[in-house]
């Protein structure tokens, strides 16, 4: 499990399961809570994960690609079709861990 601190001062484990819902968390906390839970998918073994950010007005979305495009673990990412979230959640594919 991925811990980290919510909108409130109480510690939140995420089950890593391939959906994290950034609903809960403060926009200073993706930075380092999305890598965090695209390594641990990894770890497992999950290399399709959904990350739902709400459509809003569109900024979180747009730091979560920027934030994407700069990870080398990630091998690809998009939006998700209408029945996964539509421009309210993004698709990511992750790279298998390297062995060795």
């Amino acid at each position: 499990m991925v811990v980290c601190r919510a909108m409130e001062d109480d510690p939140v484990s995420l089950p890593i399961d391939g959906m994290l819902d950034l609903h809960a968390f403060l926009p200073g906390e993706i930075t380092t809570l999305v890598p965090d839970y695209l390594e641990a998918c990894r770890e497992r073994g999950i290399l399709q994960v959904r990350i739902v950010h709400g459509k809003g007005t569109g900024t979180l979305r747009r730091t979560i690609h920027a934030l994407l495009s700069r990870l080398p673990e990630v091998a690809s990412f998009r939006t998700a079709p209408e029945d996964a979230g539509g421009w309210g959640a993004t698709l990511v594919v992750l790279r298998p861990p390297s062995r060795g």
